[in-house]
């Protein structure tokens, strides 16, 4: 049975379809869209046509941006020498809030999931390779820590180091404000592994 008009139902049904957004959420914001000024909501639509539009894969790092090159790639105040592999725009965003990172990223679209039907082809691995060729020092991956992020790292790192360039890896470990008590095995052993001294 149908609650809503079928205008409504079909903005709930749309909204539900984004990742994170459930039916309760997606009603939500179906009635704060209904009842935003007219000015609003064609802001709101034009902002998403417009990114649709305009946005795309930075000529560099392929990282998402409306230019051929992205701000980062762009500058010549970063150090074009290191390279920090990432596994999508939202870890490049993460790194760059923290704003102590001062060389360039190469976002991948993905990890190395055989499970899922992923390969190395599947992510922007041929294009990292490509970029490899010219004056690159080192290259830091920073793919999460599963067990899809885990692979694709040591792929890479065996792809990279018959080239001579210097691969690192991010550490990883025990959280900030973790108990040691609740922490996995996996977790506590790199954390350990990855010790500096002080």
């Amino acid at each position: 049975m149908e609650y809503y008009s079928s205008q409504i139902s079909k903005l709930i049904e749309e909204l539900s379809k984004l990742p994170g957004i459930g039916a309760k959420t997606a009603g939500r914001l179906a009635f704060h869209i209904v009842n935003m000024p007219k000015e609003q909501v064609g802001a709101l639509a034009s902002a998403i046509t417009q990114a649709k539009e305009k946005v795309r894969y930075c000529r560099e790092c392929y990282t998402l941006t409306d230019s051929e090159l992205c701000p980062i790639c762009a500058s010549e105040k970063r150090n074009h020498s290191i390279i920090m592999v990432v596994e999508n725009t939202r870890d490049l965003a993460a790194y760059e809030k923290i704003g102590k990172y001062q060389g360039v990223y190469h976002v991948l679209h993905g990890a190395i999931s055989p499970m899922l039907g992923i390969g190395p082809n599947d992510i922007k691995l041929k294009e990292l390779m490509e970029r490899l060729k010219g004056d690159v020092e080192e290259v830091i991956i920073a793919t999460n820590s599963s067990l899809e992020g885990e692979t694709t790292a040591m792929y890479i790192s065996k792809l990279i180091k018959p080239a001579g360039i210097k691969v690192s890896r991010i550490a990883s470990g025990v959280p900030v404000g973790g108990d040691l008590e609740y922490i996995d095995e996996v977790t506590l052993l790199r954390a350990l592994e990855g010790r500096t001294e002080i």
